[in-house]
């Protein structure tokens, strides 16, 4: 009896097996269409994120160029750790580390509360055609260059032309030299963050404010709930969700900064450089003083992997709160 059953179990397999493949190669065919249409773009995503992963062996190697990037990389001789020592050797890491962090930090929590604050008064806005007009004008920052930027701010604070100064001399007051002026310029960087991509996700906010059914205001109207109460028991818990999911994501990059926002707007004046200095500007500055690629590579995994553990440990603080909320 005993031989007869093991007998009969591949038996019983395989028809399992077989509609199993039956299955997958019917759903193959009748999703080919679909696959041909993703093709490209996979192709796209290996060349562009995935085939550069092998500069992942960058920060170890003594980069020299020669006869192709690829091969350089494979040909460059092996130094372990050492670009990673001369990184953190640089007197200024410290302060670029701290800058880096503090603005993002800064950046993270106005660029939700002020998008918030306007996204729901432009959608109580009366009059509609106004409330798009606005939109679009908050928007158009976001499409402009740091290059366009930086000569929009010199216009502004340049010592002999710009229109503060312009403004001073007719008050009669002493012109300032604002390139000069440590103190003024985390103020002006975070203005021009701000300026330049709050419009961006005021349209995120409107966009899901408008998805929440009238329905719930409507019955919040009739049980005698004013604006501001329909807001806070409302709106805001249905924002809930985005505002957590564009949190995480900007703490992934709270060890980036904008290069242009740091480099280009203050000029790159070096009376500056303890307030404007970040990682990104402190390693451009390194890379063109020593030519090290190597040091460089160092710092963009650094900033990648401590950016990576920064966006876990913020998840995992959501999810011990609101598992429903968490990414993953």
């Amino acid at each position: 009896m005993k031989a007869t059953a093991e007998a009969a179990k591949p038996a019983s397999r395989a028809p399992v097996t077989a509609g199993r493949g039956n299955r997958f190669s019917k759903g193959l065919k009748s999703n080919l269409p679909f696959f041909l249409m993703m093709l490209p773009g996979v192709i796209v995503l290996i060349i562009n994120n995935y085939i550069p992963m092998i500069g992942v062996l960058l920060p170890f190697k003594k980069y020299k160029f020669e006869n192709g990037f690829f091969q350089s990389i494979f040909n460059s001789e092996w130094v372990g750790l050492d670009n990673f020592k001369f990184l953190f050797s640089s007197p200024n890491i410290l302060q670029a580390t701290r800058n880096t962090v503090l603005y993002n930090l800064v950046f993270i929590a106005l660029q939700i509360i002020i998008p918030v604050v306007i996204a729901i008064a432009l959608t109580e806005m009366w009059h509609k055609g106004l409330s798009r007009f606005f939109q679009s004008a908050l928007f158009l920052p976001y499409f402009l260059s740091w290059i366009i930027v930086s000569y929009l701010a010199y216009s502004f604070l340049s010592y002999d032309s710009g229109f503060i100064n312009g403004i001073f001399k007719i008050l009669g007051l002493e012109k300032v030299n604002w390139y000069y002026e440590v103190g003024a310029w985390p103020f002006f960087i975070v203005f021009f963050q701000v300026w330049k991509y709050c419009g961006y996700n005021i349209v995120i906010f409107i966009a899901t404010i408008s998805g929440i059914s009238d329905d719930y205001y409507e019955a919040a109207t009739l049980d005698g709930a004013t604006k501001f109460q329909q807001v806070r028991y409302i709106t805001l818990p249905m924002l809930k969700t985005v505002i957590i999911i564009t949190t995480l994501f900007a703490v992934g990059k709270i060890f980036n900064s904008d290069f242009g926002l740091f480099f280009s707007v203050p000029r790159n004046i070096g009376a500056l450089y303890p307030v404007t200095n970040t990682i990104d500007t402190l390693v451009y500055i390194m890379l063109r003083n020593s030519n090290n690629v190597g040091m460089t590579a160092a710092a963009s995994l650094y900033q990648a992997v401590v950016g990576c553990i920064t966006v876990f440990i913020a998840n995992g603080i959501v999810r011990k709160f609101d598992k429903e909320q968490a990414l993953f």
